[in-house]
Formats: structure tokens, C-alpha cells, sequence
């Protein structure tokens, strides 16, 4: 464990990231709805599904922006991802087993009810079951904007229970995205990105070799993930896992972080914003009212607004009430409650996995999943926000 002083700046750091990244998040996906429902709509969706080529040496692939965004962009965000949950799994909150329990069974019951919230709207005729893992992800960026904005005064423990109970939520949709999302494969190039991943483990157990090998190496790893038909939120993952704690010399900042708090950044401030603009956007004209109202679009929204909220608040009671966990310091009861809305923003995460359960050649289904997400996430900012904001308000000055 990190002594408490530094563990608590580290993470003050990437609340604040995450908390302005919320913000461009927002603005992103505002101004790609707008664009896809104005006059300019039709330079919106001809930029996003504009073919592009990448070609090095005997790589080549073409891809549309969309495409290219997702599968190649949005593996930098999971790389990102998996060092954070690295780093909290050895030096953070999730290496304190008693901190632990309550936030992994809250993200547990909030990944179950939506799915079953979701599957139950979807079981019958006209119903779309696939789209089942849509709603069990949670946002943290926007999640923990909302909580910065919402409750700045509430106590820093409710932040660290958001936030790791978010990490949780990211560890439980990558595998779901490994369980499910992974159809055929070539085995060629798999070999190839597995022995990319052997070489960068290999890397981390000399300390100073240089930052740029772990780079030219994930590259590698990216690409023949790619070549393989694999996802590649996969390749990011894995890779993230070889990166070492320790630091390079004596007195340095670790390796992992220094690759962390390099690439996050970039990530809050650009990837997320950029996929959230190209992945938002939806032409409302070209969906029924009956889309507005089918059981993909219901089985989302629900399963963000309610789904969530009953299964994170719910498994916390149960926990707190067993005595497996104890409420986060000076937290309320309602504190707790607010958050388990929260944990309804499933946005960027709920349009990634929408785009991989419903297929691009599906446009009504991947509408209605976005309104679905959109909607839903739309109602628990705006409940959790005002809940959180209220009991702020209760509390002594």
C-alpha cells in the first residue's frame, strides 16, 4: 500500500481529470445529436462513415472513422483502463480487502438487475436478447463530473467508493466484452500478438528499459489483435497488465504510473470526446415512434435508470447490513443512494458495447440502443445530481 497522503493525491488527480473530462464529454455528444438532426447531418454521417485507409509495411486495413475510432482509438482508453485497475488492484483501493467488499458487490448488483431489467423487456416477440450487456457499464467520467459538480462538500470517502466501484464496473464489462464479443479468430496473428505481449513482460523486468518499447510494442500488439478478429479492448487490457509497478531509477515516479498519468490525459481530453461524438449521434427522423417505445430502447434506458440504482444501492445495503462492508466514512444513507444513480451514466462504455451487440448493418437497432443509453443516462445524472445536491444541503455547515 502507498502511504495514505500520496494514495489520496493520486487519486484527487484523476477525480479531477475525470471530473473536466465529463464536461467535453457532454459538449461531444450534445454537438454530434444536434449535427446529426440539422441541416448539417449529412456531412455528419458522411465524416463518420468516411473509409480510411492504414497501411505499414504488409499492415494494411481499411476502415470507416467510426470504425477506425473504436478499434483502434478506443484500445489506447481500455489500456488506460487496465493500468488503472492494476494499479488500484496492487497499490490502491481494491488491494484493501475490507475497503474492497462494498464497492465490488455494488458494482456486482449493479451489472445483474440491469441485465435482468433488460432481458426481462426483451423476452418477448420483437425483442432484441443480445442487447442484454448494454446496460450493466457505468461511465466514470461522467459519474464522477457529476459528483464533483453535485456534491464538492460531500465526504472524499464517497468519491473513493464511486470511483472504485466504477474501476469494478470497467473489469466486469471487459470480460464481458472477452465472453461474448469474441467470434472467429485467426490463430496466425494471435500467436503474433501474444508473443508482443511475452516480449513486453520481458521488457518490464529490466527497469529502465525506455518508455517508447512499451509503446512500439503495444503497437504490435494492437495490430496483430486487429489481424486476428479479435476485439481490440482485449489487446489493451493484456497489455496494460505487463506494464511494471516499480520505478525505473531510484526516487522516479513508477512506470505504470508515468504511463498513466501521461496517457490519461489524452484520453479524457480526446479519445473519450471523440467517441462520444462520432458514436452519439443519431438521426431522429429516421426512428418511429414505436422505436422511441421498443423494448430495445426501453430495456436500455430502464435497465441504466432503474436497473442500476436497485442493484448498487441494493447489494450495498445487503453488504452493510450482513456487516461484509461498512458504509463509506461520514457517507449517508441517501450519499449512497445518489451515487447508485450515478452509476445509471453508462454512456461512452453502453455505446460501446451496443456497437459491438448490434451489428452496423442494423441502424435501427443501433439507434434505438443510443437513445436507449442516452435517455437513461440522461435521467440518472439529472436524479442522482439533484439527490446528491440535497443532501449536501442537509448537512451542517
Amino acid at each position: 500500500m502507498l502511504p495514505k497522503g500520496m494514495a489520496r493525491r493520486i487519486t484527487l488527480d484523476f477525480l479531477k481529470t475525470e471530473a473536466a473530462s465529463g464536461v467535453i464529454l457532454a459538449l461531444a455528444a450534445a454537438l454530434a445529436i444536434g449535427l446529426a438532426n440539422s441541416p448539417g447531418s449529412e456531412f455528419y454521417f458522411s465524416f463518420i462513415k468516411h473509409p480510411l485507409t492504414l497501411q505499414v509495411g504488409p499492415f494494411e486495413e481499411t476502415k470507416t472513422v467510426l470504425k477506425w475510432v473504436k478499434d483502434g482509438l478506443m484500445a489506447v482508453f481500455f489500456f488506460v483502463v487496465g493500468l488503472e485497475i492494476k494499479f488500484e488492484i496492487l497499490r490502491g483501493e481494491l488491494s484493501n480487502p475490507r475497503k474492497l467488499a462494498l464497492p465490488v458487490l455494488a458494482a456486482l448488483g449493479g451489472m445483474v438487475v440491469p441485465a435482468l431489467v433488460y432481458a426481462g423487456l426483451n423476452s418477448g416477440p420483437g425483442g432484441a436478447p443480445e442487447g442484454w450487456p448494454v446496460p450493466v457499464a457505468t461511465d466514470i467520467a461522467f459519474a464522477l463530473a457529476a459528483l464533483a459538480i453535485a456534491g464538492p462538500r460531500l465526504p472524499a470517502s464517497l468519491r473513493t467508493f464511486l470511483l472504485t466501484l466504477a474501476i469494478a464496473d470497467d473489469l466486469g464489462a471487459v470480460g464481458l466484452i472477452a465472453a461474448l464479443f469474441t467470434g472467429h479468430f485467426d490463430l496466425v496473428p494471435l500467436a503474433l500478438a501474444g508473443a508482443g505481449l511475452a516480449l513486453m513482460a520481458l521488457a518490464g523486468l529490466w527497469r529502465r528499459t525506455p518508455l517508447a518499447v512499451y509503446g512500439l510494442l503495444f503497437v504490435l500488439v494492437w495490430a496483430m489483435t486487429l489481424k486476428s478478429g479479435l476485439n481490440t479492448s482485449l489487446a489493451g487490457v493484456a497489455a496494460a497488465m505487463t506494464i511494471p509497478i516499480g520505478a525505473r531509477r531510484p526516487g522516479e515516479e513508477g512506470v505504470l504510473r508515468q504511463v498513466m498519468h501521461a496517457l490519461h490525459p489524452y484520453v479524457a481530453y480526446g479519445i473519450m470526446p471523440l467517441f462520444a461524438f462520432v458514436a452519439a449521434g443519431f438521426s431522429a427522423s429516421a426512428l418511429s415512434l414505436d422505436s422511441l417505445f421498443s423494448p430495445v430502447t426501453l430495456g436500455v434506458a430502464l435497465g441504466l435508470f432503474l436497473g442500476k440504482q436497485v442493484g448498487v444501492f441494493g447489494a450495498s445495503a445487503l453488504a452493510i447490513g450482513l456487516k461484509l462492508a461498512r458504509r463509506p466514512t461520514g457517507a449517508s444513507w441517501l450519499d449512497v443512494y445518489g451515487c447508485a444513480l450515478l452509476c445509471g451514466v453508462g454512456f461512452t462504455m453502453s455505446l460501446y458495447i451496443g456497437a459491438l451487440a448490434f451489428s452496423a448493418d442494423n441502424p435501427t437497432a443501433q439507434g434505438q440502443v443510443q437513445m436507449g443509453v442516452i435517455a437513461g443516462s440522461l435521467l440518472s445524472i439529472l436524479a442522482g445530481m439533484a439527490c446528491l445536491a440535497w443532501s449536501q444541503r442537509r448537512r451542517p455547515i
